[in-house]
This record gives structure tokens, C-alpha cells and sequence, in this order.
């Protein structure tokens, strides 16, 4: 029997993060994976949709070149050799995990895994049979996937999740989404652009429901701008799917059709099969129960990641991997969730840290928020990418920093001021004076600042 002190469960964006950590502190360290290294995030997730997103705002900026003096002649979309970039992409990342995980000598068994027992693992093997691991530690970074109701008629080709529509081979005319989080967002975006008819259903009274309400009007109206047809407060009460595509009846008596439906309503944790109950681990609703510690109810079991429903983020996973790893090896680290960023990769990109003026409030905040939209914003101007916004929230009383909500071009990147800032306890008066290069995107949020102060230059 293989002996470590550490084995993971999954090796997603906290699995292998875990691994390299408990190694780099001198731990022997053993990933066990059933699918492809890199986990949902590399592999049908974040990587894959932001290299189609990335194709899809290079069509668009193509087809518009002629605005900036560049002439290109005419416009098509390959979709084959657009998923195949997508390949590329997520393959030169798997091999890198690959590398890493080798480099740092820890194991990697292919195959399922789950608690067999104080301090073991057991794992049916892809190539037949089961090993057993002893494990003085073991970090359960299962994940999640999709979820899949039974009301509707998945089929893998005409109705399907966004595992599926990562795997296309042909672009369809149209497609019909069912849900405007971030995912259906997303895909609604990148569809749009290259030429889809689009649908969407959401059944609350708006999408990015988690989100700033500003945020989610902005990205509401860029989605429209691109022709897809938005719907809000409706349910879908039934989905049919034929030869000839998908119908689904709408709770305000319509019908929407399209070539397929992409159902993108949640995900479901992966926390089934792993002998949780049997080794004392807690779940409560599909979610493994852990401390700031990322410990689980059951001694020398941690888990982290989606199977912890805490915040669906692979960063997120790899900081609580981080943590897991350095507390398992004897060290006092703790998980703070005060200032994850966030980002959709729509276009105009969204980027959200903090609270929003609405939870500033609950949260006992006298709270004041002040907005500067891009069009004063001589970079993206020069970009000619002028929808969008910053927006800061902050406590009235102090000024200290509490959200940052951002619609608008590389918004993914620049709200990484926000999340130092909060996390540094910052004050809007250091974010206006803090000097900033010209002409730059993040100076938005400086602007912001100054028309929180009453100091607007440019607004």
C-alpha cells in the first residue's frame, strides 16, 4: 500500500494547487483524477469558454476594422479551426499541470476516489481494478458539473449544458439559453457575435441576478445591441426537442424555437460516492460542510472548492487549496471571503469585488456610491469601447473602500484594484490620489473616486 501525507481528491484549479503546496512544505503528496488533469476549470470551463470568447471578440473587432483604418476585405467565421485554437489552448495547459505536478514528484493515480476508512483511500482504477492509498491527509476537490433536471429532455445534442456546447462541431443558426447567470451570459455573448440568433429566459426579473443591478442593465443592453432577445421574469414550462431543432412554452403563453437549447441553470456538487457519511463528514444540501481552516467534520479531511458550495470561483478553489495544504501541514492558515473578485467574460467584460450599495447597507454601512462611465475615459475612447462603467461603493462616514462593480473592456483585469484595495482596508480619498498611467483603463476607477469626493475632472 502507498503511503502519503497528503492525497487530493480532484484535480481542478484547488486539487493541483493543493498538491504543488503540500509538497513545496516537504509533504508527500498524490493527486488522484479520474478525467483530464486541470479539472472542470481547464477542461470544460473557464479556459475553453474564455479562448472561444476571445475568438469571438477578435471576429468582431475584425468585421469593425475598417472604423480604425484597417482594411481586411471580408469576414468569415471557422469554426472548426476555432475549436480547434480551443484545443490547443487546453491542452498546452494540461501538459503545463502535467509538468508541474512531475516536477514537484507528486503522484498522480487516474481513477475515482473516495474515503475508505481512518487515513485511507480507495480508487477504482481506469485501467480495472482498485488500489488503496494510506493518507495521513486527505483534500476532497471534487467539483461539480451541470446541472441536469429530469423535467428536461438533455439529450447531448439538440438539448445540452455547456459541457456540450464546448464540444461543437458546427456553429448552429440559433440557439435557445435557459438561464442569465454568468455562464448563459457568457455563451450568449460569444454566440451572438459570430452570427447566432439568440434567446434567452431567465426566470427572475433580471440576469446577472447576483450581481449589481447596474451591472446587470448594462450587460442587458449590450446583449441587446447584439440582437439576442432577452426575456426576464419568465419561466420555461416545457422543452420539446425533434429533428428540426427545440421548441420551449413560456410561461407568458409563448413559444421560443431554435436549432438547440443550452440549459444553464447551476451546477450540482460532486460530493456522491466519496464515503462522506461513513467517515463523519457533514454535507448539508449537496455541500461538504468545512471551517476557515477548510477542514470537514471528520479529522485529517478537508475538502475544498465547488464541492464546498461556498463560492463557485476556481480562484476561490485554489486559495482554499492553498490554505488546506499549508493547515495540514501544521500551519494556521485561514480562508477570508471578503474580497473575491469576480468576472463575466461577456462583451463588454464585467468585473465585480465587494459588496454593493444594496448589501453595504445590510451589512450596517452607511453606504454612497458614485459612478464614472467610460465615455469620459480617453483609453477607451481610443479603443472605441465606450459602454461600460465604473462604479465604487464605499462607507459614507470613513471612506473606506467596500465594492468595486465594473462593465466595460479588460474589466476582468482592472478589478484587481478593488480587490487590493478592500483587502488593504483602503480609503476612496487613496484611490483618487493615487496616481495613475494615462491613458489607461483602471484610471476609471480613479475617476470613480474623484466623483465619490465630489472631485470629478473628467465627469
Amino acid at each position: 500500500m502507498a503511503k502519503y501525507d497528503v492525497v487530493v481528491i480532484g484535480s481542478g484549479p484547488g486539487g493541483y494547487v493543493a498538491a504543488l503546496r503540500a509538497a513545496q512544505l516537504g509533504k508527500k503528496a498524490c493527486v488522484v483524477e479520474r478525467d483530464a488533469l486541470g479539472g472542470v476549470c481547464l477542461n470544460r470551463g473557464c479556459i475553453p469558454t474564455k479562448a472561444l470568447a476571445h475568438a469571438a471578440e477578435v471576429f468582431s473587432l475584425a468585421k469593425h476594422a475598417a472604423d480604425f483604418g484597417v482594411q481586411i476585405g471580408s469576414v468569415g467565421v471557422d469554426f472548426a479551426r476555432m475549436q480547434a485554437n480551443k484545443e490547443a489552448v487546453v491542452s498546452r495547459l494540461t501538459r503545463g499541470v502535467a509538468g508541474l505536478l512531475k516536477r514537484a514528484a507528486v503522484d498522480v493515480v487516474v481513477g475515482s476516489g473516495r474515503l475508505a476508512g481512518r487515513k485511507r483511500v480507495a480508487v477504482r482504477l481506469d485501467a480495472g481494478g482498485e488500489e488503496v492509498l494510506e493518507a495521513e491527509k486527505v483534500i476532497l476537490a471534487t467539483g461539480s458539473e451541470p446541472a441536469r433536471p429530469k423535467a428536461i429532455p438533455f439529450d447531448g445534442q439538440r438539448v445540452i449544458t455547456s459541457d456540450e456546447a464546448l464540444k461543437l462541431t458546427k456553429l448552429p443558426a440559433s440557439v435557445f439559453i435557459l438561464g442569465g447567470g454568468y455562464i448563459g451570459c457568457e455563451f450568449a455573448s460569444i454566440f451572438a457575435q459570430l452570427g447566432v440568433q439568440v434567446t434567452m429566459v431567465e426566470m427572475l426579473e433580471r440576469l446577472l441576478p447576483g450581481l449589481d443591478a447596474d451591472i446587470a442593465a448594462e450587460v442587458t443592453k449590450a446583449l441587446k445591441k447584439l440582437k439576442v432577445k432577452v426575456h426576464t421574469g419568465i419561466k420555461m414550462e416545457s422543452l420539446a426537442a425533434g429533428a428540426g431543432g427545440v421548441a420551449a412554452k413560456l410561461s407568458d403563453g409563448s413559444t421560443a424555437g431554435a436549432e438547440l437549447a443550452l440549459v444553464c441553470i447551476g451546477r450540482r456538487l460532486l460530493s456522491d460516492g466519496l464515503g462522506l457519511e461513513e467517515a463523519g463528514v457533514k454535507v448539508e444540501n449537496g455541500a461538504v460542510v468545512i471551517d476557515e481552516h477548510c477542514q470537514t467534520t471528520a479529522a485529517g479531511v478537508y475538502a475544498i472548492g465547488d464541492v464546498t458550495g461556498k463560492m463557485l470561483l476556481a480562484h476561490v478553489a485554489s486559495a482554499q487549496g492553498l490554505v488546506a495544504a499549508e493547515h495540514a501541514a501544521g500551519l494556521n492558515s485561514r480562508i477570508s471571503y471578503r474580497c473575491v473578485p469576480a468576472a463575466v467574460f461577456t462583451n463588454p467584460e464585467v468585473g465585480t469585488v465587494g459588496m454593493t450599495e444594496a448589501e453595504a447597507a445590510a451589512a450596517g454601512h452607511k453606504a454612497k456610491a458614485a459612478k464614472f462611465q467610460l465615455a469620459g475615459l480617453g483609453r477607451a475612447v481610443a479603443m472605441g469601447e465606450t459602454a461600460g462603467f465604473a462604479k465604487l461603493v464605499a462607507d459614507e462616514a470613513t471612506g473606506q473602500v467596500l465594492g468595486l462593480h465594473l462593465v466595460g473592456p479588460h474589466a476582468s483585469d482592472v478589478v484587481a484594484e478593488g480587490a487590493v484595495a478592500i483587502a488593504l482596508e483602503a480609503t476612496v480619498k487613496e484611490l483618487a490620489h493615487g496616481i495613475h498611467a494615462h491613458p489607461t483603463l483602471p484610471e476609471a476607477v480613479m475617476e470613480a473616486a474623484r466623483v465619490w469626493l465630489g472631485q470629478a475632472i473628467h465627469a
